[in-house]
């Protein structure tokens, strides 16, 4: 495809995120923020901060302004969600009209609770199109084999996206429910500390895999109740990225239940650690509460993080209402 792509944010998914779609355009513009780094890619072909043994494509080139963005036609947002809203604004005065926005960052706008493509829009005026999956950095990285969700209103733009992600070791689904797609990439942080708080307190593996199970289900109804569709959480962004999170050493959600599990505290600020999952367990308490929805995952999770409660006291609470 004739394309030139940007990435936002020369990071460990920026630069995967690179590596995957080189073969399908033209070129690739890696924004990084530091100047040692945009550097240290240009200079050497690798990205030694993140993957020092995995040579860049040819086509990957390594910019420090925002503003040598002006003239890509499909632009990654692979950033945090707490600077999103900064980061599109300044972009949307730098992209023409035209650029597609794809972004494949996961939670929820602190403060406003609102889902990434809500704050893009907001924003930039544009719909973008959702990334979501079990997508594991370092795999994508060294070309294993992946797969992943998109999401877009904009039929048009979704098909350009799914071409230009798509290879022989990459599979791609596309689908129109934004909101179901992203949904799943948030609730899954919370099934992720459940499953790690489990793992904490040492409960056996059938029972967590009940619990789990048990989870799953519920996150249907959820996502039901937010505006998504259920069939979406039987896809990549559902179910792929809950088993990964929940069950493989990967996230920082599952570690972080497997700490509180043990009783042992984690001080956020002093670590400098974000954990998404603790701010999406307090939004989707509310949410239920105000639904009147009762999830048990959702309860139990919050009752150790939020409320303080003994985890096995939580726990026992739980496995008596399933």
């Amino acid at each position: 495809m004739t394309l030139k792509v940007g990435i936002v944010s020369a990071g460990a998914m920026g630069t995967a995120m690179a590596q995957i779609i080189s073969p399908n355009c033209d070129s690739i513009y890696l924004y990084a923020r530091r100047k040692e780094v945009c550097d240290n890619i240009n200079d050497t072909g690798y990205n030694f901060h993140y993957y020092p043994n995995t040579e860049l494509h040819k086509n990957i080139s390594a910019v420090n302004e925002l503003e040598d963005l002006k003239s890509i036609d499909v632009l990654f947002l692979c950033i945090p969600s707490s600077i999103m809203r900064e980061i599109t604004s300044k972009l949307n005065k730098i992209v023409s009209k035209e650029c597609i926005f794809v972004n494949t960052s996961k939670g929820l706008e602190k403060g406003t609770n609102k889902r990434m493509s809500e704050i893009i829009e907001e924003e930039t005026n544009r719909q973008p199109i959702v990334l979501s999956g079990p997508n594991i950095a370092s795999e994508m990285a060294k070309n294993n084999f992946s797969a992943t969700t998109i999401a877009g209103s904009n039929k048009h733009d979704l098909e350009i996206v799914e071409k230009l992600l798509s290879t022989e070791r990459f599979k791609v689904n596309a689908n129109n429910d934004v909101i179901g797609t992203e949904w799943c990439g948030t609730i899954k942080n919370v099934l992720a500390i459940s499953q790690g708080l489990c793992e904490g307190m040492a409960i056996n593996a059938n029972a967590r895999l009940a619990i789990f199970t048990m989870s799953y289900n519920e996150s249907k109804d959820l996502i039901e109740i937010l505006g998504g569709k259920r069939d979406t959480v039987d896809d990549y962004c559902g179910f792929g990225d809950m088993v990964t999170a929940s069950i493989l050493n990967v996230s920082r959600n599952h570690t972080l239940g497997k700490l509180y599990g043990q009783r042992i505290v984690i001080d956020e600020k002093a670590s400098g650690v974000l954990f998404e999952g603790k701010n999406t367990t307090k939004i989707l308490k509310r949410i239920c509460d105000e639904m009147n929805f009762n999830s048990l995952t959702v309860n139990f999770v919050y009752d150790v993080l939020i409320n303080g409660k003994a985890p096995l006291e939580a726990f026992d609470e739980l496995w008596r209402q399933m």
